[in-house]
């Protein structure tokens, strides 16, 4: 490390989620005053110039660089966020691996479960600890949630529903980027969004076993982006290409322990912007939670006073809450999430033990997508491969004072 207090951060690809990483870091001291650190923002890797001038001026990053292997190199970064797109996730998380540089890599983690398999086999072997961006996980409802299933208050699990609805790809003169290019960003909704979800089911409920599916490609091509235009809400005017990967898929999977699941997800849904959910249903009791409520989460228990769903306002007590706000009705946001995400990755590093979700869990949820894409081959359903190393959707909820 730089110093017992300080630990140098280096990032690669300064985007949106790359500046997100960035402001977690610096929230730190603040917001988890006992891992006594103070991150020290070193240096940024971007081959776009005017990224490079805005991790500096804007992020307050020492120095940029066009190259990763620069920042991996740099004896002064301790730990790396890799925020760049997924088909250049594996070359990068292997290269940090060989480092030896702790990570913490967005999702998906790769374009495949092969990319992904690659990733998780050069962590075990180069012993890092790791943290993958399921931030959903984070969010003090959810911990609350995950409290109620895990204790038996909702009695045995008979069965999730989950759905992931957004509309960043409604619009069909939006360029073709490299999101719907197959060898660049492998499959579509499967690994974009419901990576996520079943992240989030596996994390409340427990290890899915087998699934099966479908998907629709809807809207089947896109204009071409001129030079210089990568953002995926720009209109674009070139002549059409095809989209390679899938606009909308859903799926019916199996828990380890006898549950059952539905799940579905869309990227060009007319309506939902960002609407993530997740419902439990248990002998005994059930609960649902959106993310667009973010602070809320509807419980149902027997015996309540109240017949149907009561809401649940998120309060100290429920999972990071307190670390953000006061008392209930105050709320947190999607940005607090990646702090919480944060943390755990730091406090991973000092301990030297998996806190954070890890690449065990990003392989975990890219295996079940790898399932799911033999079912689309031939209507089957398939097992769910399992996965070696510290998958923590199953273990305790870490504690992070000190």
């Amino acid at each position: 490390m730089s110093g017992p207090d300080t630990i140098g951060v280096g990032l690669v690809s300064v985007g949106w989620m790359g500046r997100l990483h960035s402001r977690a870091y610096r929230a730190l001291p603040d917001h988890f005053p006992e891992l006594g650190v103070r991150p020290r923002l070193v240096v940024a890797a971007d081959p776009v110039e005017a990224a490079r001038e805005q991790a500096v001026t804007r992020l307050g990053y020492e120095r940029a660089v066009a190259d990763h292997h620069d920042v991996l190199a740099d004896p002064s970064v301790d730990v790396v966020s890799i925020c760049s797109p997924n088909f250049l996730h594996r070359e990068m998380a292997v290269a940090a691996a060989a480092a030896g540089k702790p990570f913490w890599i967005e999702k998906p983690m790769g374009r495949s479960a092969s990319d992904s398999r690659a990733i998780h086999d050069a962590v075990q072997q180069a012993g890092v600890v790791t943290a993958v961006g399921f931030n959903y996980r984070h969010a003090p409802a959810v911990q609350r949630a995950r409290d109620l299933v895990r204790s038996g208050r909702l009695g045995r699990i008979t069965n999730v529903r989950g759905s992931l609805l957004a509309d960043y790809s409604a619009d069909p003169a939006a360029p073709l980027t490299w999101r719907f290019e197959r060898d660049r960003a492998g499959s579509g909704v499967l690994g974009d969004l419901l990576s996520h979800g079943l992240d989030l089911a596996q994390y409340l409920v427990g290890r899915i076993a087998s699934v099966s599916a479908v998907a629709e490609t809807f809207i089947t091509e896109r204009p071409v982006p001129g030079a210089g235009i990568v953002d995926r809400s720009a209109a674009a005017t070139g002549a059409p290409g095809r989209v390679e990967n899938e606009d909308y898929a859903a799926l019916l999977f199996r828990f380890e322990d006898g549950a059952v699941g539905t799940m579905d997800s869309s990227r060009v849904m007319r309506g939902p912007h960002a609407e993530y959910t997740i419902e439990v249903y248990g002998t005994r009791g059930s609960l649902r939670w959106d993310f667009q409520r973010l602070n809320e989460l509807e419980v149902f228990l027997d015996g309540q006073e109240v017949d149907g769903y009561a809401t649940h306002h998120v309060a100290p007590g429920d999972g990071e809450f307190a670390r953000f706000q006061p008392g209930a009705g105050t709320a947190m946001g999607y940005d607090d999430l990646k702090t919480i995400e944060a943390a755990q990755f730091i406090a991973s590093v000092r301990r030297g033990k998996q806190l954070a979700p890890s690449v065990a869990d990003g392989l975990s949820a890219a295996s079940i997508v790898e399932a799911a894409e033999a079912s689309l081959a031939d209507g089957a359903w398939h097992d769910v491969a399992r996965v070696d190393g510290p998958v923590t959707s199953t273990a305790a909820t870490p504690v992070l004072d000190g």
